[in-house]
């Protein structure tokens, strides 16, 4: 990693009492354009359930709402298929796991709100990112409410977000595994070892951030750039010499029993 990145601190411009407290929260106020947003997130592969004609499965939520279930493990999202083939074999047999972008999916989500029965998408996160990102909470005094966890870092004196420079572009990057960005603070406390006993890891919501990134006006979103799983890197790379643009799910449902993420 020394010999690609360049590490950097840049103005803590998102602030922490945003980012520290936006589980669940919707902001009103519109930031990035739709463009932008799906740039951030197309590259982000995740799964769904689908039939055989590529329809989503749903199940009833709050208010009779239709809800889909976005997985960000490929595994969890077969495992999902595997039980769903044991306590239903019949419909089992009808499903597969269909990879789409997390781009795709938040277009999907937007177009569904103007629609009176339009699909809500439920993201079911990494059982084991769940009970890590409850530990770094826990140790700051804060609780787990909920998302998917992402994990981001802090340093310096001033404690901005730490960033890292690739092609002359400075990013803030945000992973949904704790140990990738344990990877990256092993080289950033190396190469700068006066700012190591000054880094922190914080804890916040992919959903909070997608809200964050519709509704708060800050320069320093434009920063912000997902880092994707290794299971998922792994699964990209096996899909580039294909090159094609991952499906995405139809909007007609297909009913099934709702995802449990344990939340």
């Amino acid at each position: 990693m020394k010999s690609l990145l360049r590490f950097g601190i840049t103005a803590s411009l998102i602030g922490t009492t945003v980012l520290g407290a936006i589980f669940g929260q919707t902001l009103k106020a519109l930031a990035l354009p739709l463009e932008e947003i799906l740039q951030k997130l197309g590259p982000i592969p995740v799964f769904t359930v689908a039939d055989e004609q590529g329809a989503p499965l749903v199940a009833s939520g709050q208010d009779n709402a239709k809800v889909a279930g976005v997985f960000i493990s490929q595994a969890d999202a077969q495992a999902f298929v595997e039980q769903l083939q044991q306590e239903n074999p019949e419909l089992g047999s009808q499903v597969k796991v269909v990879p789409v972008s997390l781009g795709e999916i938040y277009q999907l989500a937007q177009e569904s709100q103007a629609q009176p029965d339009g699909i809500r998408f439920a993201y079911v996160p990494m059982d084991s990112q769940v009970e890590i990102a409850k530990e770094v909470l826990n140790e700051s005094g804060q609780e787990y409410q909920g998302g998917v966890p992402l994990f981001v870092a802090r340093a310096g004196e001033e404690q901005g977000y730490l960033t890292i420079e690739r092609n002359n572009q400075q990013s803030i990057p945000f992973f949904f595994e704790k140990e990738q960005l344990q990877e990256m603070l092993t080289s950033f406390k190396e190469e700068q070892p006066e700012l190591a006993p000054t880094v922190k890891i914080e804890v916040v919501s992919l959903e909070g951030i997608i809200s964050i990134l519709q509704s708060r006006e800050d320069e320093a979103l434009k920063s912000i750039v997902f880092v994707p799983t290794k299971e998922s890197q792994e699964f990209i790379r096996s899909t580039v010499p294909a090159a094609g643009t991952q499906p995405a799910p139809a909007p007609a449902p297909a009913p099934a029993p709702a995802p449990a993420n344990g939340q």
